[in-house]
């Protein structure tokens, strides 16, 4: 018979049970990580306690492979938990806890800087939050939203705008309800055609872009706002017009301006050799409308308001810093498109019917063909203002006919 030998004793029993090459690389980790959050060898105790667990586990795995070898079925049993605590003297559990609170801990440092920062900043300049508050008016081109079109008469003038500085080169339109005007020819939305009239819908089409070519050539054309011919123009008019000196009074006007023959009537042209337009942009306000008129005739009304930034022209408009003018100008036109089969008139052209005009911030009693802007640093040069004071972009009420008020002042620019 052979003797059973009894298993082995280590020579000490409170001697680690930790495999040599788990201890290496728990040594290895440690001296990476410096020795901060490296966990504690266990404690003679902790082993001792650790080994009677592991003899009841495997104590538990013997009485349930117990019996005659032969399989049955049966439902499966569940899985007989360890007695080991969960966790206990598990590899990277307690790396991955203390990383993640280590991480808590550097996310939460940095959000509390940038959160401190953000206060230093806006204590600093308050605007950054209080120009994105809704309601708020802004002054600054960036910020501001582009109102949408305008689809019916305005019912009042439109409210103060904060004037955080004086306009310059780079903001023209700092202070001004135009800041949140649109652009240009864009800011011209003829309404959708359709047959009106003795006009079908593709004539119609046609005559309406026609009336937006006027408009722009009339007072957005960048050569004609240095001063040049509006050719454009004069080519658009009918020459047989029911008023046929219309035609030909405005290209004598443009040829020898005086009180009586004034192109600005219908032109806005500024004088070269005293200013520029501050930039490339001018603001847009208005709407264009059509219906039928007598037989053979179709009216078309356009009612615009045009606000031009404007520097003294060479070496005095200066730098980004220097004074900018600003000079309103509305148009109120009615176009007539005449049946050539009823009417003495000129297949596609336009007729002028009525002509309205108000100049804003430009001096008084000047009638060389130009406007003439008065600058903020500068008292004006022009005739005296006898008329009342007027808000150039209150669109709520009519252009008047009436001249016998006179050139009066404007109450904000």
């Amino acid at each position: 018979m052979t003797a059973v030998q009894p298993p082995e004793q280590p020579e000490h029993p409170d001697e680690s049970s930790i495999p040599d090459e788990q201890w290496e690389a728990f040594l290895r980790e440690a001296a990476e990580d410096g020795g901060r959050n490296a966990p504690k060898e266990p404690s003679a105790r902790a082993r001792m306690v650790t080994r009677r667990l592991r003899e009841q586990d495997e104590a538990v795995r013997e009485q349930a492979t117990e019996g005659n070898g032969r399989r049955r079925w049966r439902k499966r049993a569940a899985k007989p938990q360890p007695s080991l605590p969960p966790g206990w003297r598990t590899g990277p559990a307690w790396r991955e806890m203390n990383g993640r609170s280590r991480r808590r801990r550097t996310v939460g440092s940095v959000i509390g800087v940038v959160l401190a920062a953000a206060l230093a900043l806006v204590a600093v300049r308050p605007s950054l939050l209080l120009d994105r508050l809704p309601g708020r008016d802004h002054g600054s081109r960036t910020s501001a939203s582009t109102l949408p079109a305008e689809t019916a008469p305005p019912t009042s003038a439109p409210g103060a705008v904060d004037q955080a500085g004086p306009p310059t080169r780079k903001d023209p339109f700092l202070g001004s309800p135009a800041q949140r005007w649109a652009d240009g020819a864009d800011a011209i939305e003829v309404p959708s055609a359709k047959a009106v009239g003795w006009m079908g819908q593709a004539d119609m089409a046609v005559a309406l872009r026609r009336v937006k070519e006027f408009l722009v050539g009339a007072n957005l054309d960048p050569a004609v706002l240095r001063g040049g011919q509006p050719t454009s123009v004069l080519a658009l008019l009918d020459p047989e017009q029911k008023h046929p000196d219309e035609l030909s009074d405005l290209r004598r006007s443009l040829r020898t301006p005086d009180r009586r023959y004034d192109p600005l009537q219908l032109v806005t042209r500024f004088d070269p050799a005293q200013v520029v337009l501050a930039g490339d942009v001018v603001k847009v306000r208005g709407r264009t409308t059509f219906s039928a008129g007598a037989a053979g005739e179709v009216r078309v009304h356009a009612d615009y308001t045009f606000v031009y930034p404007l520097v003294r022209a060479g070496g005095k408009s200066g730098g980004a810093d220097a004074a900018v003018a600003r000079t309103i100008i509305r148009r109120d036109l009615t176009f007539d498109l005449l049946d050539p089969r009823t009417w003495i008139a000129t297949g596609g052209k336009l007729t002028v019917r009525s002509s309205g005009s108000e100049f804003y911030n430009t001096e008084c009693g000047v009638h060389d063909g130009y406007f003439h802007p008065v600058f903020p640093d500068t008292a004006p040069t022009g005739a005296p203002a006898t008329g009342p004071a007027t808000d150039p972009y209150d669109r709520s009420k009519s252009v008047s006919d009436d001249h016998s008020k006179g050139c009066g002042t404007v109450t904000r620019t």
